[in-house]
């Protein structure tokens, strides 16, 4: 029999094929994104990691985003990636703040202890049609979350 660890590590890999076959062709006009970010996670230890960012606007106002993090809790190395989509509520801002909310999935662990969570999110990015900015986001998935970092955009016509 599979443990549960097994089975949500199998679901959080469908879901990234899903995203990565589907997403590039949902959109005529492309928004690629890197950066890198901070995920800090308010439960009992506190867990921070940090770690890279990619994204991929799949249409004007929905992104499909992938973090992974890598931290220390208690003395022992912690992980955590996410999968999320979001959806925009200014994307072609140049100028100023865009809100925007999202959901997905997340799994972390520490010392082979694997969990996996439902992630909910707001957050605000600094010029989202811009060339780059900053993001901050707050939510949960796993305890109270809080994610902060810069992205870099690049069109894909």
């Amino acid at each position: 029999p599979r443990t549960s660890a097994a089975r949500m590590t199998s679901r959080w890999a469908s879901a990234a094929a899903l995203a990565l076959m589907v997403g590039p062709s949902l959109a005529g006009q492309q928004v690629r994104e890197i950066g890198a970010g901070v995920v800090m996670l308010g439960r009992d230890p506190v867990t921070v990691v940090a770690g890279p960012y990619v994204g991929l606007r799949t249409t004007s106002r929905t992104r499909v985003a992938a973090t992974a993090g890598a931290g220390v809790i208690v003395g022992a190395l912690a992980w955590r990636g996410e999968l999320a989509v979001h959806f925009l509520l200014a994307p072609g801002n140049r100028t100023g703040a865009g809100l925007y909310g999202g959901g997905g999935l997340a799994l972390g662990g520490s010392d082979g202890d694997v969990h996996g969570w439902v992630l909910l999110l707001v957050g605000l990015e600094g010029r989202p049609g811009g060339a780059s900015g900053w993001f901050i986001e707050a939510g949960l998935g796993g305890g109270p979350r809080l994610a902060a970092g810069w992205r870099w955009r690049a069109r894909r016509h």
